[in-house]
C-alpha cells in the first residue's frame, strides 16, 4: 500500500509515545494536508479568471440563490456565504468595481442594498462555475463514485456532528 506523509507523522508519534494511540491525528492531518492542496488548487482556477475564491462566492451565490428577478439583499448575500457584512462589503466593492456586480439602495427601503450580477458578471460565473465543476471532477478523479459518496456522506456525519447545519440558517 503506498504512503503519504502522514504515515510517517503516525510511525514517529507511535516510536516516540508507544503509548498514545495517534490514530486522530492521521485523519485530521490528512483533511488538513488536503485543505491546503485543494486551496491552491481552487485558488489557481479561480485565478484564470481573474477571481479572488470569495469573489467566486460572492458571484455563484448571487447565480444560484438570487431571486427570479436575479438579485440579493446584501444581507441575505452575507447570510448565505457565512462571512461578516464588511467582509462582503469589501468582496462587493471589488466586484462593482470590475463591473460584474451592481449595487443599488432599495427605493423601499433605503437601508436595504439590493445586489444583482451584471450581464458580464454572469457570463463570467458561467464560465468561471463549469471550470470549477471540470476541476473539482479531476481533483477526485483518484476516488471511484462510490468512494466519493461515501466520503461526502461521512464527512457531512462529521461536519453536522461538529453543529454545521443548515437549521440555524432558517430560524
Amino acid at each position: 500500500m503506498a504512503r503519504d506523509a502522514v504515515d510517517l507523522v503516525l510511525e514517529q508519534w507511535e516510536r516516540a509515545r508507544p503509548d498514545l494511540d495517534a490514530s486522530p491525528m492521521g485523519v485530521l492531518g490528512r483533511l488538513s494536508r488536503l485543505s491546503r492542496i485543494l486551496d491552491h488548487e481552487l485558488k489557481t482556477l479561480f485565478g484564470r479568471f481573474g477571481l479572488e475564491r470569495g469573489e467566486f462566492d460572492v458571484l455563484g451565490t448571487l447565480r444560484r440563490a438570487a431571486s427570479p428577478e436575479g438579485t440579493m439583499t446584501a444581507g441575505m448575500l452575507a447570510r448565505s456565504s457565512m462571512v461578516t457584512a464588511g467582509a462582503v462589503t469589501n468582496r462587493l466593492d471589488r466586484l462593482v468595481a470590475k463591473g460584474y456586480v451592481t449595487r443599488e439602495l432599495d427605493p423601499a427601503n433605503r437601508r436595504t442594498v439590493i445586489v444583482a450580477l451584471t450581464p458580464s458578471g454572469r457570463e463570467l460565473i458561467d464560465r468561471a462555475v463549469a471550470a470549477h465543476v471540470d476541476n473539482e471532477r479531476r481533483l477526485l478523479a483518484g476516488l471511484d463514485r462510490h468512494q466519493q459518496d461515501d466520503l461526502a456522506a461521512t464527512l457531512r456525519t462529521l461536519l453536522l456532528s461538529l453543529g454545521d447545519d443548515v437549521s440555524h440558517e432558517a430560524r
